[in-house]
């Protein structure tokens, strides 16, 4: 199966648009779990998607990416798990902008109203805290997003990237601890 995939992936790569489309029920089941990962660390219950949604979402921003070189099905879901958090951070900044009034009148709150910090909130801080990261490593970022958005295993991580499951292991570490410490 993990070769069909393959297959299916580097005929899509050649402009084969039915290559994607037979490929998708092989995929859909990992990424319904990727989807509902994806919204549980969102905050799944302010989410205006579900997980069918984010991976409909998913397929409509992957289905013409016909210039990816998709190498296995290990880096098509890493893929898959960087467009669900671009679509989940779009989503939360969307919202955010709701919050702010969004053009309309701009009332002033008691001055014994707490603010709480909303799901939407720790999407966009936890996203900030990614690009910087890949600003300092793009590297560890893209650890991060295999291990962390895609539910990759280190092995699996380490032949997406194509490198060694040692590197994948010091990367995971030093990555956690400079997001703890941005996030912190």
């Amino acid at each position: 199966m993990s070769s069909d995939i393959t297959r299916l992936l580097q005929r899509h790569h050649q402009g084969d648009r039915e290559a994607f489309d037979r490929m998708v029920p092989l995929v859909y089941e990992r990424l319904r779990v990727l989807a509902r990962a994806q919204l549980a660390r969102a905050g799944r219950r302010t989410q205006a998607l579900d997980t069918v949604g984010l991976v409909n979402e998913t397929y409509l921003q992957l289905i013409d990416e016909y210039g990816v070189d998709w190498q296995d099905r290990g880096h098509f879901f890493a893929v898959c798990a960087r467009a669900m958090r671009r679509i989940l951070v779009d989503h939360a900044r969307r919202r955010q902008a709701d919050k702010r009034g969004g053009g309309a009148t701009h009332l002033t709150l008691l001055p014994d109203a707490v603010a709480m910090e909303q799901p939407s909130e720790q999407i966009l801080a936890v996203d900030a805290a990614l690009e910087g990261l890949a600003e300092f490593n793009p590297r560890l970022a893209q650890v991060v997003e295999c291990r962390y958005f895609a539910g990759m295993t280190e092995e699996e991580t380490a032949r997406a990237l194509d490198s060694s499951l040692r590197t994948v292991q010091r990367d995971w570490m030093r990555a956690r601890a400079w997001l703890l410490k941005a996030l912190a």
